[in-house]
Formats: structure tokens, C-alpha cells, sequence
């Protein structure tokens, strides 16, 4: 091998006067020169080849930079400042090898990269091999979808039990992502039963389809566990509903009556009523009386045939913490109006099958 002093003068020649081929040239043959022999160099001499490929690295355009990544990024004695400018490149065809392999970039170097680099960067870290929890933290606060998935996918991947709470939040909306974690044999039970209690009866399937015999027990426990917990938890409306289902066969189950287990804040009554005219479950009803959103009470009120003066009643009497203002109240009746009896049928025909299909 060449020694130190005759690379840094053929160096200092190819920035000073080279063209753009010759500093390309310069910096294949020098990472070559490193490639064959590099692990017999003490560390004075490894730190020669870094000043020197550090130096050149800001010389070439990113076609030559994602070359030499390329070369080093499964490089155990990779010169060590060379490896970190290149993981920091702003273009992830330079810094995406060396982010997803390199064993010479320190946990702080990929924290800070996670930190201030894009989707693309967290994309190439969310791969590597034996993640610590302080990288997956800031991949889990930053990430999206994609990578989510993908470090999620990453078994060797460690998570704090900050960073399992969140990933298993995240995945509400994703059954790619509650079936991934749900195969994670390393996922706490607290968190898998929280994820079984996210998932669809569709996912929770596949994932007993997919599990191996050993993660397919302990599904079946937690979701046992849930079961019986869900059933604890169910509110009974079985008086209220064989009242109004009573009033109904009278034909007595009119405005009067609604107006009257309004006033008396009779919950059930009314939750038991409307579901029983607009063909759902009480217990949705009771879960929309019970809710932040007023003007979805609009939709089974119009359904059940109500007139505005019983809708009104319902409004201003339901079990919610905030009354309902004025303004609202007249928003309200106005939209009321609007809306067709058509439309509030139909609305509440999807709330039964989508209801049917959670369960």
C-alpha cells in the first residue's frame, strides 16, 4: 500500500487542478486503497484515509458520494468521520446504505439524524439490526406509515414501554400495522391486549391464522380476557326496552312520550326508543345521546319520525356536561329541516351494518 504522504500529494493535486472525473478517480482509488489492506492500518493511518475521503467527499456530486456509502457501509474499520458525513447527506442515495448497515454510527449519531432528517432517512435507520430504544423513541414520534410499518417489522427492533404505548395508539386506523405488532413475540402482554382491543374481528382472525402455535394461545387468552371484561362492563337496557316496546304496540310511543322521558331525564327510555324506530342497537344510541356531538342525535330523531318540538326536548335535556347554546339550538332546527327522511333512514341502515361488521 501507498504511503500516507503520497496519497495526500496525489489528493492536493486532484482538488487543487483535477477536473470532476479526476477527483471521482481520485476518491476510487484511495477508498480502494482502504478497501485492500485498510484493516491492517493503526489508527493514525485510518485517520489519514478519513481526512483524506472527508475532504474529497465535499468535492464530488452525489453519484460518486452514494458510491463510496455504498462501498464502506459494511466496512467494520470504516474510517469513522467519513461514515458520519455520509449518513448526514441530505440525499438518502448517498446516506441510506450507511444509515441501514453501518455498524460505525454511534446511537447519538442516529438519534440526531432521526431527529432532523426526513421519512426517507427514518425509513433506511428503521431496518438496522438491534435498534436501541432512544433510536425507535424518536422513530415512533416521527415516523410515518411506511416507516411505522417497517420498524415495527424490524424483531431485533427495541421499544421503551413509551414507545410500545404510542406504536399501539398509532395503529388504530392500520391493520397492517395491529397485525405486524400483534406477531411481535416480544410485545408486552398489556400492549397486545390493548392492540386486540383496536383490532377488527377480520384482523384478530388473520393474525390467529398468521401467529405461531406458542403467540396463538396467548391471543386467545387476551381476547378471552376482553370478552369477558366487555361483557362485565354491558350495560343493561332490557327494562327500558320492554317499556318502549310496549308503548310501541300500543302505538302510544309518539312526540308526547319522547318529550316526557326527555324532561325526566330518563336516558334509557329515549337511547331504547330510537333505536327500537330506527332498527340499531340502544347501546349506540346511548353511546351518541351520551356524546360530545349534537348534531349527530339529528340523524335517528329524523329517522324515528320525530317532530322538532320532541328533538329539541332530547337536545336540551340529554346527559352531557355541556348544555346546548342558543345559537346551536337554532343551527340545529334549521338543519333539521333540511335533512330528509331518505337520507337519516338510510345513514342509520349503514350505522347497523357497520356495527354488526365491528362486532
Amino acid at each position: 500500500m501507498p504511503e500516507p504522504d503520497s496519497i495526500i500529494a496525489e489528493l492536493e493535486d486532484a482538488v487543487r487542478s483535477g477536473s470532476s472525473e479526476k477527483r471521482v478517480s481520485t476518491l476510487r482509488q484511495v477508498t480502494g486503497l482502504f478497501l485492500h489492506g485498510g484493516e491492517r492500518l493503526s489508527e493514525d493511518q485510518v485517520k489519514v484515509f478519513d481526512d483524506v475521503l472527508c475532504l474529497l467527499v465535499t468535492r464530488v456530486e452525489s453519484r460518486a458520494r452514494a458510491e463510496l456509502g455504498a462501498r464502506l457501509a459494511a466496512v467494520d474499520y470504516a474510517p469513522f468521520e467519513v461514515i458520519r458525513h455520509l449518513a448526514r447527506d441530505d440525499e438518502i442515495e448517498v446516506a441510506g446504505s450507511v444509515l441501514a448497515t453501518s455498524n460505525r454510527l454511534r446511537t447519538s449519531d442516529l438519534v440526531e439524524i432521526a431527529n432532523t432528517k426526513g421519512q426517507d432517512h427514518l425509513l433506511a435507520i428503521s431496518g438496522r439490526v438491534n435498534l436501541p430504544e432512544a433510536v425507535t423513541d424518536v422513530i415512533v414520534d416521527r415516523g410515518e406509515g411506511k416507516v411505522i410499518r417497517k420498524l415495527a417489522n424490524n424483531a431485533s427492533a427495541r421499544f421503551s414501554d413509551a414507545g410500545y404505548s404510542k406504536i399501539v395508539s398509532r395503529s388504530e386506523a392500520d391493520a397492517e400495522l395491529i397485525e405486524i405488532l400483534g406477531l411481535r413475540v416480544d410485545l408486552p402482554l398489556k400492549f397486545l391486549r390493548d392492540l386486540l382491543k383496536r383490532a377488527t374481528e377480520a384482523v384478530r382472525e388473520r393474525l390467529m391464522a398468521l401467529a405461531p402455535p406458542e403467540l396463538q394461545e396467548e391471543i386467545k387468552r387476551v381476547l378471552k380476557t376482553i370478552s369477558a371484561a366487555a361483557q362485565e362492563n354491558a350495560r343493561d337496557f332490557s327494562r327500558s326496552e320492554a317499556l318502549v316496546k310496549q308503548l310501541h304496540q300500543k302505538f302510544e310511543l309518539h312526540d308526547d312520550a319522547m318529550v316526557k322521558f326527555a324532561e325526566a331525564k330518563k336516558f334509557e327510555e329515549v337511547a331504547a326508543a330510537l333505536a327500537l324506530l330506527g332498527g340499531v342497537s340502544t347501546e349506540m344510541m346511548a353511546q351518541l345521546l351520551e356524546g360530545p356531538r349534537s348534531d349527530l342525535i339529528l340523524i335517528p330523531c329524523k329517522g324515528s319520525g320525530l317532530s322538532w318540538m320532541a328533538v329539541e326536548s332530547i337536545l336540551c335535556n340529554r346527559p352531557s356536561k355541556q348544555k346546548i347554546g342558543e345559537e346551536t339550538l337554532r343551527v340545529a332546527a334549521k338543519d333539521y329541516g333540511k335533512l330528509s327522511l331518505e337520507t337519516a333512514q338510510r345513514t342509520l341502515r349503514f350505522w347497523q351494518v357497520h356495527n354488526r361488521l365491528e362486532k
